[in-house]
């Protein structure tokens, strides 16, 4: 059954003419009188009694004009239900990404979303493998580099500035002799800052390895050499200087990947939407805009 002949016939019962029904409908009678025909087709039954003059509900009409009115009632309740659902049901959104990006950057700007909407939960997944997002493992995926996944969303939030830093003490304790490099461990030799880092080691290698940047700015913080770091990491820690190279600056690119229905649930949107504004806002600290310092 078509439902908009219900609509026309509903119009015509409590308006009581074909005139006044077509006025407020804003068509012609005669497409009132052809939907309420089609409306009995559907139905198998007489609605209208038609007289020479005029229309008049037959008892089986007033019995479709009662339930009629029903379900417009019932129609107009949606839209103040609708007002009062929460658009953020309960939702766990997970957020898997680089683990020193998550920790130190990404939980104190994102998880105070959670405070807005009760319902929502985030959990950050900081891992230096990929987890895949075509399995289930994530719905929102921070990435390093260009995408390969096909079949997901990715939009590029960031270009992230790299650089080598140390400590003030141990530039002043080693001077021309720093040559203690804290680098990632062979897991992660393929990585652009690695290789990066190795270019200036030479033969040399590495005075400690790891699979975690927080690490490595922690031991860098500590005086116990130089490290490739970002240069948003080192805003937070002014006694780390840049130190000058003969390379040519190292970035890299941010994306976040998640696919396209996952993304368009309200929950997931807004996790979306919160760390776009964050990254947008933070667009110049990435580029290492106004360092913190530099060694001379």
């Amino acid at each position: 059954m078509d439902w908009d002949n219900l609509k026309f016939f509903l119009a015509w019962a409590e308006t009581g003419s074909l005139s006044r029904a077509s006025e407020k409908l804003r068509v012609d009678h005669s497409t009132v009188s052809r939907r309420i025909e089609m409306l009995e087709q559907d139905l198998g039954v007489r609605v209208v009694e038609r007289l020479s003059r005029s229309y008049r509900l037959t008892a089986e009409g007033e019995q479709v004009r009662d339930r009629a009115k029903e379900i417009e009632a019932r129609i107009a309740d949606i839209a103040p239900f609708a007002n009062t659902v929460d658009p953020l049901p309960n939702r766990v959104v997970r957020v898997n990404g680089p683990p020193a990006l998550l920790s130190q950057f990404l939980a104190p700007r994102l998880l105070p979303l959670q405070g807005q909407h009760p319902g929502l939960r985030i959990e950050l997944l900081g891992e230096t493998r990929q987890i895949s997002l075509s399995q289930g493992e994530t719905d929102l995926a921070l990435r390093m580099s260009r995408p390969v996944e096909k079949g997901v969303t990715a939009r590029k939030l960031a270009v992230v500035a790299y650089g080598l830093y140390a400590s003030r003490d141990y530039l002043t304790r080693c001077g021309g002799d720093a040559q203690d490099f804290l680098g990632f461990d062979y897991g992660l030799d393929h990585s652009p800052q690695q290789r990066w880092l190795k270019m200036l080691a030479g033969e040399r290698g590495f005075t400690l390895r790891s699979n975690d940047l927080a690490n490595l700015l922690t031991a860098a913080r500590a005086g116990l050499g130089l490290a490739v770091l970002p240069s948003i990491m080192v805003r937070s820690a002014p006694e780390l200087v840049s130190v000058p190279t003969q390379l040519p600056p190292l970035t890299r690119e941010l994306w976040l990947l998640f696919h396209r229905d996952v993304g368009r649930t309200p929950a997931v949107r807004t996790v979306i939407d919160h760390i776009t504004a964050i990254m947008t806002q933070a667009k110049a600290a990435f580029l290492g805009e106004t360092p913190p310092g530099a060694a001379s």
